[in-house]
């Protein structure tokens, strides 16, 4: 399992011209590993989760899922992948309000095709594992702004997918509720060995983090190891005035 983004350039129409927002940018993110994207507001952070969710087609460059190019994919097919192997938590759970908790996880085996009631099973298990079994039959509305991140988390992992994309989950949460829920994503992330990336403004959120890319003015550099401290890379791709 892993996420390979190799040599990608994304530009977006400026006018006359065209903006760059990422430029030759190169990352990889093993199985099992966490890989915290950060940068300031405008620097490309969510171009880049875009391009690695095959929301958003480069100019130039490849996404590799598990080694399988998704470049020459029809959008169908991207599709059916972003089904089957890429979870997406959003900033805002935007949980449906007529649905309860175990619901919201079942209709995800709706889309994929399958009987929602066939997946209570799976449902109930992530539940579980994100710490909400017991308020599997609440709605939305009923629960706190950390239980819906949780549920929002469960959700993405439903069509156990091999590659996890996290944007700015914590910035609707207090100090305490963002860090659980960091901790959270951490510990899925070993357990299902996921290859997650988490795009993030708080950086007392990157202790946890296997690597740190930096999204600024640039290009990539090679890792450079400290001591006690994460892998770091610089994406410098992004300029001036792109899409966050």
């Amino acid at each position: 399992m892993s996420l390979r983004l190799t040599d990608i350039t994304l530009t977006y129409p400026d006018g006359g011209s065209r903006l760059t927002a990422l430029d030759h940018v190169t990352i990889e993110v093993p199985g099992g590993s966490l890989t915290a994207v950060v940068g300031p507001s405008g620097s490309g952070k969510s171009s880049l989760l875009a391009v690695a969710a095959t929301l958003i087609t480069p100019d130039a460059g490849t996404v590799a899922i598990d080694g399988a190019d998704t470049t020459g994919m029809t959008r169908g097919q991207r599709a059916e992948l972003r089904r089957r192997s890429i979870g997406i938590v959003f900033q805002q759970p935007n949980l449906l309000p007529s649905l309860t908790a175990v619901e919201q996880l079942q209709v995800m085996a709706q889309i994929d095709g399958r009987k929602p009631r066939d997946a209570r099973g799976r449902a109930m298990e992530l539940l579980d594992a994100v710490g909400l079994a017991d308020q599997a039959g609440r709605h939305p509305h009923q629960l706190s702004g950390g239980q819906r991140q949780r549920v929002n988390i469960a959700r993405a992992l439903m069509n156990d997918p091999t590659v996890l994309l996290v944007d700015e989950p914590t910035s609707a949460l207090d100090h305490e509720r963002g860090a659980a829920v960091i901790d959270l994503i951490t510990r899925l992330t070993r357990q299902r060995a996921t290859a997650t990336v988490l795009v993030t403004h708080d950086r007392t959120h990157l202790t946890a983090a296997d690597r740190i890319a930096e999204v600024h003015d640039g290009r990539l550099r090679p890792p450079a190891t400290a001591r006690r401290a994460p892998a770091v890379e610089a994406v410098r791709g992004a300029r001036r005035g792109g899409p966050r």
